[in-house]
């Protein structure tokens, strides 16, 4: 195909800026549909350190009313944490009525980081593993839709990544000691993360894996799948169209396919 082809084929094509203005627009008709109805969603974004999950809540969010949206992103446990019911710090985050929650990290901290670095016991892992489904299955019957993604990326991109923030100065804050071992860690986040999908992945609560070495791909396909799994009807159907290479119901043959990042 010859230059003068190329370029007039992606001019046809519509720039991410437009797109996700596109998406964003959707994303204020499925709040006005929220809020006029009653419901409740909650988005939990999982990954690995550096996987964009800050990127996409970013443009979940930035023309949504932030009376009406909340992000929760939870530090460190206290004492008065370790020592209750581990659902209890989450818990009083959950959305309300005409509330949209995204949770940057959620209670899968325990099957993630809290695995990795040994900041759990075994047992404390093993119960949160038996009580998690439950507690998510209460979610729903409460009226809570639940959506989980996980952002996955690969060795390369991840080492990229945590590089730049090091030496970027408007990414310092993002810089943690988690970080300095991620790498290191890789094939033990990799298993823990291939444990939780198998142990916590059911049809009523299913894990959704979001390939998102290419950041812009990533968010304007969250945006897409979850228009497309709720009931909104204003949205634009063809707009709620994700990428099934980008975003996809977890399986094991994606994992020995290579689709997850092993």
């Amino acid at each position: 195909m010859s230059d003068t082809m190329k370029k007039g084929s992606a001019s046809k094509q519509p720039s991410y800026k437009k797109t996700l203005r596109n998406l964003q627009i959707e994303l204020v008709k499925l709040q006005r549909h929220l809020i006029t109805n009653n419901l409740q969603i909650l988005i939990l974004l999982e990954g690995r350190d550096a996987a964009g999950k800050d990127g996409v809540i970013k443009r979940f969010t930035q023309h949504l009313s932030p009376r009406e949206t909340r992000v929760v992103a939870l530090g460190r446990p206290s004492d008065h944490d370790r020592h209750s019911w581990y659902f209890q710090r989450y818990v009083q985050h959950l959305p309300s009525t005409k509330e949209m929650v995204l949770m940057n990290r959620s209670w899968y901290n325990r099957a993630g980081v809290e695995r990795v670095m040994g900041y759990c016991s075994d047992a404390e892992y093993e119960d949160f593993l038996k009580s998690v489904l439950p507690f998510e299955y209460m979610l729903s019957g409460a009226g809570i839709q639940l959506f989980k993604y996980y952002l996955d990326i690969s060795k390369d991109e991840q080492k990229r990544r945590l590089k730049d923030r090091r030496v970027d100065p408007l990414k310092q804050w993002k810089v943690s000691p988690i970080d300095q071992v991620a790498i290191k860690h890789w094939d033990d986040y990799s298993s823990a993360r291939d444990e939780m999908f198998a142990r916590t992945h059911t049809e009523n609560s299913p894990w959704y894996v979001v390939r998102a070495d290419n950041k812009r791909r990533a968010r304007l396909n969250v945006i897409r799948h979850l228009m497309s799994q709720v009931d909104c009807p204003d949205k634009d159907e063809h707009a709620a169209i994700p990428d099934p290479k980008i975003v996809f119901t977890y399986n094991d043959r994606h994992r020995e396919s290579g689709a997850i990042a092993k």
